[in-house]
């Protein structure tokens, strides 16, 4: 049975909930799956199990949110889980099922959360760039050089104290700041010049850090001002779970930012009590019922969970 314990109070900017609420100490957190660029019978779509791990690291159960299911469907999952978690990846952000599936679930999150109803998102590489076009409604990326390179982050005023980073040790904190030991895999990003230029954006999001490929400034980490909503452009699972590429840091502190940043997003589903309506159902649901595929000899991933 899941235990609950804490008093918890917390305000945002725009989004104030102070409230007697209890902790779910086994949450269980959604990952978007996508399509494979040549689908067959079984492996029409798939989920690195880097993202798997990196939630399970700190404490998280995790459910695949398959594409192409129904409305209702999804509210259903939605009603059952504890957060949700946009992998990176190279499909579409405007026409995919994982674009769908992301819109729905954002759109829910964002009603939930407006009621109370504490449901957070998070966003890597693609997922982020998914949140940055969810929220303005517009195709904002530009290219940038920056598949395949690990790189430093530069914080901006007063994101040390922000909720994504104000736990995270001093050591970290540094690291990050002065070392390249963020892997980024992205050849689009979200410009600092365009975000500024963005009233929606703007609004809704506050710039945590930026990083660079030597010409263009991009916004390589963000929180939402009014929700849980969290993305990184760099990817943090890959540091401790992904092997295969030479450009990902596998230092100590490399490892150690893996899971310090899947404690944060475990902990803030931890505040949400979503279940599913019976242990049975919740049994067929989780990622446990699949098992992952070794992938590393010909694929960026060193497994695969295929659906």
């Amino acid at each position: 049975m899941r235990n609950f314990a804490l008093l918890f109070c917390f305000a945002f900017s725009t989004l104030s909930l102070c409230t007697t609420l209890k902790r779910n100490d086994e949450p269980i957190i959604g990952v978007l799956a996508q399509e494979v660029h040549s689908p067959r019978p079984q492996k029409a779509s798939y989920i690195a199990a880097s993202y798997v791990k990196f939630l399970e690291s700190a404490g998280a159960r995790v459910v695949p949110v398959m594409i192409n299911k129904t409305l209702e469907e999804y509210k259903t999952l939605f009603n059952s889980i504890n957060g949700i978690l946009y992998p990176g990846g190279g499909v579409s952000i405007l026409t995919s099922g994982y674009a769908n599936a992301a819109r729905i679930f954002y759109e829910l999150a964002i009603e939930a959360n407006s009621r109370g109803d504490y449901f957070p998102v998070w966003g890597t590489c693609l997922g982020f760039e998914e949140l940055t076009y969810l929220t303005s409604g517009k195709m904002l990326l530009s290219h940038t050089n920056t598949s395949g390179v690990a790189l430093p982050l530069v914080f901006t005023n007063g994101s040390r104290e922000s909720r994504l980073f104000k736990g995270f040790p001093a050591e970290i904190l540094d690291a990050l700041a002065s070392e390249p030991i963020t892997a980024n895999s992205h050849g689009w990003s979200l410009t600092l010049a365009t975000y500024n230029s963005n009233a929606d954006l703007r609004k809704f999001y506050k710039v945590l850090t930026t990083s660079s490929d030597g010409k263009t400034e991009f916004v390589s980490t963000m929180e939402a001002y009014g929700f849980p909503i969290y993305g990184t452009q760099w990817h943090p699972e890959k540091n401790a779970f992904e092997m295969t590429e030479p450009y990902i840091p596998h230092t100590p502190l490399a490892v150690k930012t893996t899971f310090f940043m899947a404690d944060f997003f475990v902990n803030e589903a931890r505040k949400n009590f979503h279940k599913f309506q019976d242990e049975e159902v919740e049994k067929r649901a989780v990622i446990y019922n699949y098992n992952p595929v070794y992938t590393g000899i010909k694929s960026a991933f060193e497994q695969v969970y295929y659906f």
